[in-house]
């Protein structure tokens, strides 16, 4: 009953109640070559202690940073997460809270996504801020529609620095309204090649990452001139907000939309989720926009309220009229960004930033050390490209997660990973991997 609620005696019910005479009957419509005609293949059933031991046993096969240094980034970063923000994040109010269609309901909720707009839009340089959306890749897949519906369609010039899977998720959009995507190629440097700007015809936007994949902090001065100048949008994504702790924001250099996953900020990894996506844009294109803004207003008595100014998507009003229908927000996942970021202030974010350059720097010049090469040479924030000596054996070293291969993505650079170190690696986790570089080579 535990696992399975509903008794024969339910099941008869609810089958009267449709006019059917069994379970089977309802799935009738699908041809019997595709259904399975025999029983599942499980095993015996287990209690509740030898179903915890027996998946603490699975667990424990498992690769965890806590027995062994991991160097991984590429949009997933290990970072200290505060206990206030657990703490605040898993109260009752915050946890159970709902989709705030009614505000006069739901002034806590309203409030808190409020407060995360202002902390965003303030973050990112730019007018305006949406209550959040699912993660940074779909963010991204959002800003360049909305790009698309400012322009009146056309081709989207998308940098081959872009975080890959994002590029996956922005094609995966694209494809059913026939709209193109042209990449652009990465400089030695490691930073986009604006050059090609100059064989495409009349781009509706111009989408670049900083820091980008390889770490390689873009010129954004320079992006958005030349977006401009072929009267594109500049749209700016990023994989790490940590980064506009230090360097000067996207709006200060013009970009029109920025988006991007904002799991840094007080989320921890959880094997792959929970994800957050940032998204902001100018003022004039606020009607464009994807998901929701809430507003502050005052009631009739004068008193200071919070409400709903816009929510354009598929379920509040026409589908015609929608700027998108999969564009949810992350409200749990949007208040623990809002406490991280206020309980660490300007001051501490940047602070932090700080330490995150400074301890990939450290490991940058501890690998060159140690006869590792580094590819590019454009300025990096916590995480870089590396290549590895031919005679050090990454298998032989299991306390080590060395970084991400990149031949999946980018066969040029097969022989290369990508390396990560922010405030969470310590000077002898990093000393000891670059120890081991040098002592392969002595051998």
């Amino acid at each position: 009953m535990r696992y399975i609620p509903h008794t024969s005696q339910d099941i008869e019910e609810m089958l009267t109640a449709v006019g059917v005479d069994s379970v089977n009957d309802l799935f009738a419509v699908i041809p019997d070559e595709c259904r399975l005609d025999r029983a599942l293949d499980l095993p015996e059933p287990l209690n509740e202690w030898e179903l915890t031991a027996n998946v603490q046993d699975l667990a424990a096969k498992n690769g965890t940073t806590a027995h062994g240094a991991s160097f991984l980034g590429a949009g997933c970063y290990d970072h200290y997460v505060p206990a206030v923000v657990k703490t605040l994040m898993s109260r009752a109010e915050f946890v159970t809270a709902y989709t705030p269609y009614q505000p006069e309901s739901s002034q806590g909720t309203l409030q808190a996504i409020y407060e995360y707009q202002t902390l965003v839009a303030r973050l990112l340089g730019m007018d305006v801020a949406n209550a959040s959306m699912y993660d940074g890749a779909s963010a991204l897949a959002e800003a360049v529609l909305m790009a698309l519906r400012i322009k009146g369609g056309g081709v989207v010039a998308v940098s081959r620095a872009v975080q890959p899977q994002y590029r996956d998720v922005v094609a995966t959009y694209l494809e059913p309204g026939g709209f193109g995507v042209v990449e652009l190629p990465v400089a030695s440097d490691g930073r986009t090649d604006l050059s090609a700007l100059s064989g495409i015809d009349k781009p509706a936007a111009v989408v670049v990452q900083s820091p980008n994949f390889f770490g390689c902090i873009e010129d954004l001065k320079a992006v958005a001139r030349a977006a401009h100048k072929c009267d594109a949008l500049c749209i700016t994504s990023f994989t790490e907000p940590l980064a506009w702790g230090i360097l000067k924001n996207p709006g200060g250099f013009g970009a029109d939309i920025v988006c991007g996953e904002g799991r840094s900020f007080g989320l921890s990894r959880y094997g792959g989720g929970m994800s957050l996506g940032m998204f902001a844009a100018k003022r004039e294109f606020v009607r464009s926009m994807p998901g929701r803004l809430v507003g502050k207003t005052v009631d009739r008595e004068g008193q200071r309220g919070f409400v709903l100014t816009l929510s354009t998507r598929e379920q509040h009003i026409r589908r015609e009229k929608a700027t998108s229908n999969i564009c949810s927000n992350q409200s749990l996942c949007a208040l623990g960004a809002a406490i991280y970021m206020a309980c660490l202030g300007k001051t501490g974010i940047r602070e932090l930033a700080r330490i995150n350059v400074n301890k990939a720097a450290y490991l940058k010049d501890q690998l060159t050390s140690a006869g590792c090469e580094i590819p590019f040479s454009a300025p990096t924030f916590n995480e870089f490209i590396v290549r590895y000596p031919a005679v050090f054996d990454l298998a032989a070293h299991p306390d080590f997660t060395l970084g991400i291969p990149l031949g999946r993505w980018y066969p040029e650079l097969a022989d290369c990973h990508l390396v990560c170190a922010t405030e969470t690696a310590s000077k002898h986790t990093m000393d000891s991997l670059a120890g081991e570089v040098a002592a392969c080579r002595k051998r």
